[in-house]
């Protein structure tokens, strides 16, 4: 089988940039047009309406948790299937996980908008700032299915040996993004809505792909009669918890900045983390293509059983998230005020704090790399308990514990070094981790 010779290549780093170039590419187009969408947004509405979208991400990473607990926890699970030769198995627990993904999505958007009015409240938001976290919130949810199964299927087609295509859809979701950004918010004049629905949109493009490629049955993994074990479910969900954790702590954390630069500096001090949050964002998709491109070939040599090679991907891999970090980090550095003037003028008070909290930030991106390849391969390895320690501490203790103290010693410079204070100790812990469990894995 094709898929077979793939994974029998020899691991070499040629080989692992055949699976990780094209998610590594997908991750950061994604992570692109994200940054138009503020681009736009800042530049045509203004710098509250791009605060508003920071508002309202703690509630779409609510919505989104649990997709993505089931996405990469029953990659995982599906791909160990595979490399064990439980072919039709695995196609049964793949079209089960979808199934539960169409429901979820149903729930969350009913949620969402029962919830809604009140999410804002108490927050202190002057009336422009709360319209616009409304609008924009009331239109992302339209298209909650969509986006949760575009996060499903982008997983799958890579594990299917299918990133490139994975790309492409990635690529013409993201264009198609680009052009109704102008096209609704310059010429039809729909303001922040009009962003939200280019968003959902774009993102619509994968969801339909995937749809018209798992329905075909000469693809290795494709749409059949679902065997409804929930055992399955629970053993994905066990997998991928520390995704959903990242997920739900992203968007608590996110709150708490906000809070924090309200108090500090008010709704300037939100544009801020915004740009920087978009800054960090598109330079950690580089580590995030990276390991979701890996991920299945951990997942396949450990169901496989060989150490050998399970060894060398790893080996590989910790080298080449080294030489990214050094280059991300110089470049961040270097290219702090070109990168928040694209969202800011000068002359706009939000400028000079995003500069500051940019360099201040690139300290973190000498860690962030390997916290993520840490989390991501224990969930690859099918030790979700692991992973999701990794994740939680990363995202919720370290930063929690660091946002209390350090902007309580140093004001809005400490709101900028808790990023880096929480990443730092989180490689400290993801280096025990992967010391304890080499004996176990063979890595």
């Amino acid at each position: 089988m094709e898929k077979q010779n793939a994974y029998s290549r020899p691991v070499t780093l040629r080989n692992i940039l055949r699976f990780a170039v094209p998610t590594i590419v997908m991750s950061v187009f994604m992570s692109f047009y994200t940054m138009v969408d503020g681009l736009f947004v800042s530049n045509l509405i203004g710098t509250d309406a791009l605060s508003a979208i920071n508002l309202t991400e703690p509630v779409i990473q609510l919505v989104t948790a649990v997709s993505t607990m089931l996405a990469t926890g029953g990659s995982a699970v599906i791909m160990r299937k595979m490399g064990e030769g439980k072919t039709e198995e695995a196609r049964q627990d793949f079209t089960f996980l979808i199934l539960v993904n169409v429901a979820v999505g149903l729930i969350m958007c009913v949620l969402g908008y029962a919830l809604m009015e009140k999410l804002f409240e108490g927050m202190g938001l002057s009336e422009g700032v709360a319209a616009y976290c409304t609008e924009y919130l009331s239109h992302y949810l339209l298209f909650t299915i969509p986006i949760l199964l575009m996060n499903n299927f982008t997983l799958y087609m890579i594990a299917s040996e299918k990133a490139t295509f994975s790309l492409l859809c990635s690529v013409a979701g993201g264009v198609l993004n680009i052009i109704l950004d102008y096209i609704l918010i310059a010429v039809c004049d729909m303001g922040i809505a009009g962003a939200a629905v280019a968003t959902g949109l774009g993102y619509s493009v994968t969801a339909i792909a995937g749809l018209f490629v798992f329905s075909r049955r000469k693809n290795l993994l494709h749409f059949t009669k679902p065997a409804y074990r929930f055992r399955v479910l629970l053993d994905a969900s066990t997998n991928g918890c520390s995704e959903m954790a990242t997920a739900l702590v992203t968007g608590i954390i996110t709150l708490l900045f906000n809070w924090t630069m309200l108090k500090y500096v008010g709704e300037n001090g939100v544009a801020a983390v915004t740009i920087i949050m978009y800054v960090l964002m598109f330079t950690s998709s580089l580590y995030a293509g990276y390991s979701y491109g890996v991920a299945p070939m951990a997942s396949y040599y450990y169901g496989e059983g060989n150490r050998e090679k399970l060894k060398k991907l790893v080996s590989l891999s910790l080298k080449t998230i080294s030489v990214i970090s050094i280059a991300t980090v110089i470049l961040s550095f270097s290219a702090a005020k070109p990168l928040v003037s694209v969202f800011a003028r000068p002359d706009n008070p939000v400028y000079a704090l995003a500069v500051t909290g940019n360099r201040i930030c690139s300290i973190a991106l000498c860690f962030i790399g390997f916290n993520i390849f840490a989390s991501g391969l224990f969930t690859a390895l099918s030790n979700g308990i692991v992973s999701a320690v990794l994740a939680f501490s990363r995202s919720f203790v370290f930063m929690l514990i660091a946002m209390l103290i350090l902007p309580a010693l140093f004001g809005v410079t400490g709101v900028w070094l808790a990023t880096p204070a929480a990443e730092l100790m989180a490689v400290l812990l993801s280096a025990v981790m992967f010391l304890k469990y080499r004996k176990r894995y063979g890595y």
